[in-house]
Formats: C-alpha cells, sequence, structure tokens
C-alpha cells in the first residue's frame, strides 16, 4: 500500500506536479537522495495516471506500479533504451537514473532531443535523476531543473524521534538519552542535508551507546562537511578554541558574549538582529586565527575557512563562481563561523588581476547584505592598506576590532597557557619575569620561545626552568622591532577606527 506523502514532500510533489502538466518534456533532478525522488515520482504518476518507467545501467528498463515488461526490453544500454523510448507510443513517465556520464555521447544527446521534440506526437517525460548533471545546451531549452527541498529543523526533529523509536523497538523499550539544548544543536547542526542523511547521522549517533551526546555534534559536523564535498575552496577546521585559551582580548569577548545567543538563534519575529560578523586587525602572530576559532566554540559552531588562494582560476569567471559556490556551501552549514582568512589577498585587488578581485569584492559584499542564514562572518587581516574602502564602511561588519601586541599581564597568561598545553607546570616558572622581558612579543613568538626553550632543556637533559626560557627570550628578536615602522603605523591607523580588542 502506497503511503501518504509526508509533509515535507508535498511541496516537492506540487511542483514536479505542475511541470508535468505544463508539458515540459525533459526534468532534471539533482538529489543525492534517490530513493524520496522515486517515490514522488511513483506518487506523482498514479496521481497523473500515467505508466512509469525506470531505467538504471544496471536493471535495466523497467515498468513500475502496473505491469512488468517483457525480458527483452528490459533493455541496459542507454541508447538502445532511448531508441526504445523513442518508437514507444503510449505516453509515460520516465526516470533515467545516473545517464550523466553518457551525456558525452553525440548520439545519446540526439536521442533525447528528438524524444523532446516529439512531445506534442507523443508525450513522453523524460527525468534525468542524478546527483549531478549538467545539461549539454542543446537540451538547455528544452528542460526544467527541480531542486528537492530538504527537512527543515521540525521535520529533522520528525527524523530523530522516528530513529529514537527503532532504537527503543531493538532494545527492550529503551528511551533514548538526550537533552532539550543538544537536541536544538543537532537539528541546526543537519540542516542543508538530505533526509536519508540526516537519518543515517541520527542513526549513528543514537545507536553507538542509545544517547545523543553534546560531544557527539563535531564529528556529526564533520560528517555533514564530508557529505557536503565542501573540500578544496572551504575545509573545515576541526579543531576550535574556547576563550578559556585566549589569554586578553576582553572587549572582543564582551562584544561577542552579548550576541551569541542571537548569533546562533533561529530568527523570530521579534527577536535581535542576527549579528554580521566582524573583521579582525591587527599585528601579525597576535591572535587573530586564534580568536577567530574561539569565536566558534564559543558559539559551539563549526568553524569553515575560506580560502581565497583556491578560488582563483584560470578561466575568465571561474573565480567568482568559485566564491559564489563557496558561500552556498557555507549557507548549507549553518549556523557556523565563516573565517575569511587574510581576506586582503582576495579582494585587495592588483593591477595584474585585470579586475578579478574587485569582482570577488563586488560578489562578498552583496552576500553579505544578503544572506539570513546564520553564517557569522570573521575576517581577519594584517595589511590595511590592501583593503578596500568598501569593506571598511559601517554596516559591512558589526564591528572592526584592532588586536595589538599583548601587554605585560597577557603575555605571563600566554606563557601560562603554552606551558600547560604541554603538561608542564606553570607554576615552576616565573611568568612574571618573562612577561617583563619579552615586551614586543607576539602570542606566536611566546609560544615559538616555549617550544625552543623545551629543545633547549631536552640537550641539558634538565627540566624546563626560567633560565632556559630567558635564554629563549634574548635570541629572539620580534616582529615589533623588525617591522617597527609598519607597525606603527597599522596602530596609528587604527587609533579612532576600530575598537581595541585587548
Amino acid at each position: 500500500m502506497m503511503q501518504e506523502p509526508q509533509p515535507e514532500a508535498v511541496s516537492d510533489f506540487r511542483d514536479l506536479q505542475l511541470l508535468i502538466r505544463s508539458h515540459v518534456p525533459l526534468l532534471v533532478v539533482e538529489t543525492h537522495d534517490e530513493n524520496r525522488a522515486r517515490e514522488l515520482l511513483t506518487r506523482l504518476a498514479i496521481k497523473e495516471a500515467l505508466p512509469l518507467f525506470v531505467w538504471s545501467v544496471t536493471d535495466g528498463l523497467q515498468r513500475l506500479g502496473f505491469a512488468e515488461l517483457p525480458a527483452a526490453e528490459a533493455l541496459l544500454e542507454p541508447d538502445a533504451v532511448l531508441k526504445s523510448i523513442k518508437a514507444h507510443r503510449e505516453a509515460g513517465l520516465f526516470v533515467l537514473c545516473d545517464i550523466h556520464p553518457y551525456l558525452a555521447d553525440p548520439r545519446i544527446v540526439r536521442l533525447l532531443k528528438d524524444i523532446a521534440l516529439r512531445y506534442r506526437e507523443v508525450a513522453h517525460t523524460l527525468v534525468l535523476l542524478s546527483h549531478r548533471l549538467a545539461i549539454p545546451p542543446e537540451l538547455a531549452r528544452l528542460a526544467a531543473r527541480v531542486e528537492l527541498s530538504l527537512p527543515d529543523e521540525e521535520e529533522i526533529m520528525a527524523i530523530v524521534r522516528e530513529e529514537a523509536r527503532r532504537w527503543q523497538a531493538v532494545n527492550g523499550g529503551r528511551r533514548v538519552k538526550t537533552d532539550n539544548r543538544t537536541l536544538m544543536q543537532l537539528t541546526r547542526s543537519l540542516r542543508g542535508l538530505t533526509h536519508a542523511d540526516c537519518a543515517r547521522l541520527i542513526r549513528s549517533a543514537i545507536f553507538d551507546e542509545g544517547s545523543i551526546a553534546e560531544s557527539a555534534l563535531p564529528e556529526i559536523n564533520r560528517a555533514k562537511f564530508e557529505l557536503m564535498d565542501l573540500d578544496g575552496v572551504l575545509s573545515f577546521e576541526y579543531r576550535t578554541e574556547q576563550f578559556a585559551s585566549v589569554a586578553g582580548m576582553q572587549r572582543l569577548r564582551a562584544w561577542l558574549e552579548q550576541r551569541r545567543e542571537a548569533a546562533v538563534a533561529q530568527g523570530e519575529a521579534g527577536a535581535l538582529d542576527r549579528p554580521k560578523g566582524v573583521l579582525l586587525l591587527g599585528v601579525q602572530g597576535a591572535g587573530k586565527s586564534l580568536a577567530a576559532k574561539a569565536i566558534a566554540g564559543s558559539f559551539g559552531v563549526p568553524l569553515v575557512r575560506l580560502d581565497f588562494g583556491a578560488l582563483y582560476n584560470k578561466y575568465i569567471g571561474e573565480t567568482e563562481r568559485n566564491l559564489r559556490e563557496s558561500l552556498r556551501s557555507a549557507e548549507l552549514m549553518a549556523p557556523c563561523v565563516l573565517w575569511l582568512d587574510e581576506i586582503e589577498k582576495g579582494v585587495g585587488g592588483s593591477d595584474a588581476d585585470e579586475g578579478v578581485s574587485r569582482r570577488l569584492l563586488g560578489s562578498l559584499l552583496t552576500w553579505m547584505a544578503e544572506q539570513r542564514d546564520g553564517v557569522f562572518v570573521v575576517a581577519t587581516a594584517n595589511d590595511v592598506s590592501a583593503l578596500p574602502p568598501e569593506l571598511l564602511r559601517k554596516g559591512r561588519f558589526d564591528e572592526l576590532f584592532f588586536v595589538d601586541l599583548p601587554d605585560e599581564a597577557t603575555r605571563a597568561e600566554i606563557f601560562r597557557i603554552h606551558l600547560r598545553r604541554r603538561g608542564i607546570d606553570p607554576e615552576g616558572i616565573d611568568a612574571g619575569t618573562l612577561a617583563g622581558m619579552s615586551e614586543g612579543f607576539s602570542g606566536a613568538e611566546i609560544e615559538q620561545v616555549v617550544v625552543s626553550a623545551r629543545y633547549r632543556a631536552a640537550a641539558d637533559q634538565a627540566p624546563l626552568a626560567s633560565a632556559h626560557l630567558l635564554t629563549e627570550i634574548r635570541a629572539t628578536v620580534p616582529l615589533a622591532v623588525t617591522m617597527a615602522e609598519r607597525i606603527e603605523a597599522l596602530r596609528a591607523w587604527a587609533d579612532g577606527r576600530t575598537v581595541p580588542a585587548n
């Protein structure tokens, strides 16, 4: 017995029905959830009283729902099956699964076109069903694309309940353990995936220990990223941080804490405006990248990094398309933090890029102004002179923060943090003296001091001591010395134009 359509399928069903009734000869359905697409098409065929045929290269052409084709007609090769469809005199709905590899063959393209052009004679509707399919130019005007809707949070919650019931049924009636906060985070994390993928990830989380724990969410986000095939231009940062492991940046922390709930909440009438993001400008090694990771960690959302270097493509127009696709992919990961690292390298502009950086900037600014999907943008920059004025205008980012070199108290805390990370008790180290001797050091330079001092102590076959660290401090020439003029110029520009992060 055919099941009633689920609520989430109603709009998809109507869209497909409208196209069928509008006499569109070619439908292109791109989805990874083939089973759901076939269920929708089966319901549609019954509703419209159309015979339904399904073809794949493994099963051949089969008639579903009413009667079976003779064995001789269970054709496997695409050219043979299309010739059979072309000769078939009864109007029908033909679903061709994964025909995309064969669209490079001009004979296959011509056969598809022949069938489409003869629609008035015999009303065949061809459905090209695949995970991804590029329509040849010959067929473009004859075809219409159909995008199946992805489940919203209410529908994802229904999937969670169904998987929980299944687990309960095979485990003696035991209930799945979780809490409302984790459930809300889970449903937000699964947005952008198909019904089948949502069910599989929920099942893997539940069936392991009979619970949905907050500790499982990072693994689910990682799996979601891999399913969405975002690797390349976008990279998933598996390790985020908490501000507890970040020294200083008190103003930035306070600003973020005021907006944390609004950043991850779902938009409701009367709710606070969702924050757009921040631009972190500062000295190299001062902690901008660490801050980006800590923002994602404090919000409890995935961190996705956009590599501007990977965007560029030798073909005209491809770079801008890469950016647009990357931003759409980031929206599918929402709620998330999108980290634009060293943004000046992508949109700073040069005489040699033939205006590509200006077009990238335009696309980025348009997207930032229009997106409402819960992507919090964190842009980091070292060179303010390379940043276009349009990016710095008020309203692009919610705030511009200047990340300066750490003061003495912050430097002492940075020493303690890096010592603890390496299993060394900081109580035995004179962090105050180290901080006083390391004036002008960045956080990255302090970390390298700790790393080098441990090598020195190992060479001496002695426990790490303050003396080892002091020796490395004296041997280090920080950027504050080698790039003093540039740093002072950066501070001068930031004064009055930005908010100090510390």
